[in-house]
């Protein structure tokens, strides 16, 4: 992500997804009293984001949105597995109107308070039981103000809508579990007036017109965490290509962005390549990018495939929303204290391209960090960059610059080609998982187990103060 009401700071395994369920996290067991899962998996900033009980395999949305009555109606289908009995257990929706709830095609009870839809289905769910439930819902999608007072969920637009998602505005747009713990594939299909585009995550299998209104049907099989599941409704136009080993590129542009986005948009395929030389193998089956006007969002995402622009984008913020693709969509991070894993690694791709691109290197650029870094970023030493004060600094400059910082210091430590070796080792041995900082420490620790990794690690990942330069 690179928050531009908080842009200028943020630009200058062992899980197998499928088997990969969602973790009780500070203490929580996953259940509530009588069988009921729990409201929330206890993540240490947004402890009732998510819920006990169940992992979901599948999101299929079928979704009408009315732009002029800014009205949106969808039915969604999740498929999940339950990881204990399930007497009830919660959804995660924000606003709306629930009309009918079913599960395994029967009609269930079910009741609301704030962002929990309370589902008791007529009969016990047993562990280990595959299940469908099924949510109707209508009304106008709600805005939602982060704790640092960014806005996400559902945007309303010049021409449509735009809905994003960190850290938990996607459960403005629908129903489900919303906490990047739980991953699943996506299935989305959007009807919306003829002459608009709708365009979201994965690869677009139809598009079909009837009667003034036309349906665009998306489907996501890698795994997407929730947050960076995405809707863009709009006038668009619509660029398809591939790049130089055949991967489907889908680049959607706002018409008043599209020359000023033609260069740095003409250089993805390019971006692409240079990212799976360095990272690994690029982890899904298509990519490109949307670019909306600047005043539809304040803030660039890196949603799935293809990230969100707040008009025409230059080419460091193109590099750190696709190097997301892999550190924060494919490798997840277990909670959201675990930021800088994607933040971090983000912000140091968009170092390593400028050093590559023939600008400062990567230590010229840490360099100038430490010693003057606090001109640019008050806050730079507020904080370390695995302990964000609170939920309002999850996407604070410690996380972004000093996550770098600590990529940079790896780099230092163990040289260039032990340190690729590790960044290729690690977003394969995650791959389309989550994992922690504990994780991260315990993998670079294992892979070099002959250097003393524990002062770095206190210093500059957990310490609080600035630490000192050898």
């Amino acid at each position: 992500m690179s928050r531009s009401a908080r842009l200028v700071r943020a630009v200058a395994v062992a899980a197998v997804w499928g088997l990969a369920l969602p973790l009780a996290l500070s203490g929580c067991d996953g259940s509530g009293p009588d069988d009921t899962g729990a409201a929330g998996v206890g993540d240490p900033y947004f402890p009732k984001a998510g819920n006990g009980g169940y992992d979901v395999r599948h999101y299929g949305l079928d979704l009408a949105y009315d732009p002029a009555g800014r009205r949106l109606s969808g039915t969604a289908r999740l498929t999940a597995r339950a990881t204990e009995p399930l007497s009830a257990f919660d959804l995660d929706l924000t606003g709306m109107t629930v009309e009918e709830v079913t599960v395994e095609g029967r009609r269930a009870s079910f009741d609301r308070d704030g962002q929990e839809l309370t589902v008791r289905p007529g009969d016990r769910l047993d562990k280990g039981e595959i299940f469908e439930v099924t949510v109707r819902y209508a009304g106008r999608p709600e805005t939602v103000t982060d704790p640092d007072g960014s806005e996400e969920g559902w945007l309303r637009t010049a021409d449509g809508a735009l809905a994003l998602g960190e850290p938990t505005g996607s459960m403005a747009w629908f129903p489900g579990n919303h906490h990047p713990s739980d991953k699943a594939s996506y299935d989305i299909a959007v009807t919306v007036p003829r002459g608009l585009t709708a365009v979201s995550n994965g690869e677009l299998r139809d598009e079909r017109t009837t009667g003034g209104r036309t349906t665009f049907t998306w489907h996501a099989a890698e795994p997407v965490a929730s947050h960076v599941a995405t809707l863009a409704i709009g006038r668009y136009t619509v660029t398809r290509s591939r790049t130089g080993d055949g991967l489907p590129v889908y680049v959607a542009v706002d018409p008043t962005q599209a020359a000023a986005s033609r260069t740095a948009l003409a250089r993805l395929p390019e971006v692409m390549e240079w990212a799976a030389d360095n990272f690994g193998p690029y982890p899904f089956s298509s990519t490109g990018a949307i670019v909306d006007r600047p005043r539809d969002s304040a803030y660039a995402l890196e949603t799935q495939n293809r990230p969100v622009f707040p008009g025409a984008p230059e080419i460091e913020l193109l590099v750190h929303e696709l190097a997301h693709q892999w550190f924060g969509n494919s490798v997840t991070p277990r909670t959201w204290r675990d930021m800088w894993l994607n933040e971090g690694f983000a912000t140091y791709a968009e170092w390593l391209w400028t050093e590559d691109e023939g600008g400062p290197t990567a230590e010229e650029t840490f360099t100038e960090l430490y010693e003057h870094g606090e001109d640019t970023y008050e806050d730079l030493w507020d904080f370390p960059p695995a302990r964000p004060a609170s939920a309002a600094e999850i996407s604070a400059d410690p996380v972004y610059q000093r996550g770098a910082m600590v990529v940079h210091k790896i780099r230092q430590a163990v040289g260039d080609d032990a340190f690729y070796d590790l960044v290729q080792g690690w977003t394969a041995a995650h791959r389309h998982g989550n994992a922690d900082t504990g994780d991260f420490t315990a993998y670079v620790e294992e892979q070099v187990p002959d250097q003393d990794f524990e002062p770095l690690w206190r210093d500059w990942l957990y310490g609080k103060d600035k630490p000192e330069r050898p």
